[in-house]
Parts: structure tokens; C-alpha cells; sequence
């Protein structure tokens, strides 16, 4: 049984939204618990609550503060210590979860699991990955997101080397395909950094490391061209951002269309099973919950704006990477890509 500790107060909606996914995450998950840490008055004043408190597979701890969304990350990391999201990230640290979730602050989240739970021997700096929809009805699993926006080759290296393991731990692939994002797939194209990355990912896949398949581009992030895309923070949050933006407009757009005369509403009891099952492929809401990547223990980023079904998801996402031991397999890639990360004292005999 996996336990997870869940910030209940982050994000834009608070208990509203984090209660009821919880309630319907262990209805789903027969072998999960939960450890729900907010602040008792708020919890309380949900119609769900009543089911929770009294569930066998829950446990309440309670936070006295709670991280604003706009809060500066030293206001969080040095002044809130009681928050929720940082009692939850302490659950992980003491071995009491195995892994945390929360809504909140981005930035926040990052510094306070960082000082928690420190990184991983090898590993400079944690990486935000998430998955996005592709056209094959699968998902692209993106990194770094908005963690790191100034990365240098070697930080490059890292991300990929932990987008494998985290891969390999969800699908149960031995050797999914990196893409380094580019703005050509030509290896003469892009910046000194991106070249240079290039030529490090290489020599990661001659020594086993990597299964590099190369530069790739935007659009192949949505032709799922590659399983793993690697780029800097700033070029992933814009490229998540514009996803979600997208499926969103979609949505409206078919919303708007089939409302909008007798022609189009006999149009869509034909066309609403195909256009449904379009819409629920590009769904961001079905990918939500993102890996901060390269720390000593488990945490999960859920959209701030995530509505039940969406915090669900990450719910969902954080208790597959603990079952299937997401943790390890980073730590075993890391020992054995030692010498590439320019740590040879982590890889083990033959590495």
C-alpha cells in the first residue's frame, strides 16, 4: 500500500477541488492512502469531508498556513513553516508518504522540496516533466518545464537522463527515445548550448546511457516523434502553456459550433462520438501532474487551475511513479550515466 501526502489547500480552488478528487482518487485506488493536511476549519466546511475524516485510508494532519499562489518563494521557504504544502513535502522526507501533491506555487514548491529533500548525488538541479498529448493517442513527456530557464549542456544531460528513468518506470519501457528540442533536426542547427548538448546525448547513447534519436522540432512534440523531449524551462512552460491553450480553444470552439443553429446541432448527433473522443485525447486535464525530478523523494505538481477531475489525475500519476519505483530507477540511471554527469564516483562496478 502507497501513501500520499496531498497539500489540500493549494492551487486556485483550495478543499473545493482537493477534497472531492481525493474522495474519488481512493474510491479508485483499493491500495492508496492518504494523508490530507490543511487547515482543519476550511477542510471541515466541505460536504465531503464527513466521508473522509471518518475514512480507514486517511489521516489528517493540520497545517496552520497556507502558501498564496503569488507569494515570494523566501515568504514560503523561510517565513511559512507550518504551511500545507510544506508539512506535506515533511510527510515524504519522514518517511511517513511516499510521495507529496500539490497545486501550489510553482516556484515555491520547487525551493521548499529542494531544501527538504535535497537532490540526488549527480544532479544539479531538479527538472519539472509532464505529458503532453500526441497525435498517436499516446503522450510526449516534456522537461524541463519553467524549473530551470538558464540550463547549461551538462543540466540538458541530467533532464534526460531522468525523463528516461521516469519513462521507463510509467511504461514499462527499457529504452525510450530522447529528442533534443531544436529549431531544425540538422545538427549544425541551434545555439553553442543546444550543440553542445547534442554531442553530450550522443556519447550518452554510444555508452548505453540514452536512446538519442536526435534534434527534434515543436510539431513532433504533438506527432510523438520521440517518447521524451528535452529544452530548457522557459521554452517548456511556453510549450505547455500553448497546449493547454489549445485544447482549451478546441473545447470552446465545439461547444460554440454545435450550439449555434438547427443544422449544426443535427450535425453534432452525428459527429458528437468522434468529436468526443477527439476532445478527450487532447485534454490537458487527463495529463495533469508534473514530476519534480532529481530530488530524494517523490513530489507532484498539479495544475494551480485543476478542477477535480484534473487534480484526480495527479493524484493518480504520483501513486503510479511510487508503485512502480520511479524513485530507484532515477538513482540507478543517475550511477550508471556517473562518468557523463561528471560524478564517476556514483557509477557502480561496469558502469
Amino acid at each position: 500500500m502507497n501513501t500520499l501526502a496531498v497539500d489540500i489547500m493549494g492551487g486556485d480552488h483550495g478543499p473545493s477541488v482537493t477534497l472531492p478528487a481525493c474522495l474519488s482518487f481512493l474510491r479508485q485506488h483499493e491500495q492508496a492512502r492518504l494523508i490530507l493536511v490543511g487547515l482543519p476549519s476550511a477542510m471541515a466546511d466541505q460536504a465531503c469531508w464527513s466521508e473522509l475524516a471518518h475514512h480507514p485510508r486517511c489521516e489528517q494532519v493540520p497545517a496552520e498556513e497556507v502558501v498564496g499562489m503569488d507569494d515570494p518563494i523566501e515568504v514560503a521557504l523561510r517565513r511559512k513553516k507550518n504551511s500545507s504544502m510544506r508539512l506535506a513535502i515533511e510527510q515524504v522526507r519522514q518517511g511517513r508518504a511516499d510521495a507529496a501533491v500539490s497545486a501550489g506555487n510553482t516556484g515555491a514548491l520547487m525551493a521548499i522540496a529542494r531544501y527538504l529533500l535535497k537532490t540526488l548525488e549527480g544532479i544539479d538541479r531538479p527538472a519539472i516533466a509532464t505529458q503532453l498529448p500526441n497525435g498517436k493517442g499516446e503522450a510526449t513527456t516534456v522537461l524541463d518545464l519553467g524549473a530551470n530557464v538558464d540550463c547549461t549542456p551538462e543540466h540538458l544531460l541530467q533532464f534526460a537522463v531522468m525523463g528516461s528513468a521516469l519513462v521507463s518506470s510509467i511504461s514499462g519501457q527499457t529504452a525510450p527515445s530522447v529528442g533534443l528540442l531544436n529549431v531544425g533536426e540538422e545538427v549544425i542547427k541551434g545555439s553553442e548550448i543546444i550543440k553542445k548538448t547534442a554531442e553530450l546525448l550522443r556519447s550518452a547513447a554510444n555508452s548505453g546511457d540514452l536512446n538519442f534519436y536526435g534534434n527534434v522540432e515543436g510539431n513532433d512534440i504533438f506527432l510523438g516523434t520521440t517518447d521524451i523531449v528535452v529544452c530548457d524551462g522557459f521554452v517548456g512552460n511556453v510549450a505547455l502553456k500553448a497546449s493547454e491553450g489549445l485544447a482549451r480553444m478546441i473545447g470552446d470552439f465545439i461547444r460554440d459550433e454545435f450550439s449555434r443553429n438547427i443544422l449544426t446541432k443535427i450535425a453534432a448527433i452525428f459527429a458528437l462520438p468522434v468529436l468526443k473522443s477527439f476532445k478527450s485525447r487532447v485534454d490537458h486535464r487527463r495529463y495533469n501532474g508534473a514530476a519534480l525530478l532529481g530530488l530524494r523523494g517523490l513530489v507532484f505538481k498539479s495544475h494551480g487551475s485543476a478542477d477535480a477531475l484534473a487534480f484526480e489525475a495527479a493524484l493518480a500519476r504520483a501513486y503510479d511513479a511510487a508503485a512502480r519505483g520511479l524513485l530507484e530507477k532515477v538513482r540507478e540511471r543517475i550511477a550508471h550515466a556517473g562518468p557523463l554527469l561528471g560524478s564517476p564516483e556514483l557509477a557502480g562496478p561496469g558502469s
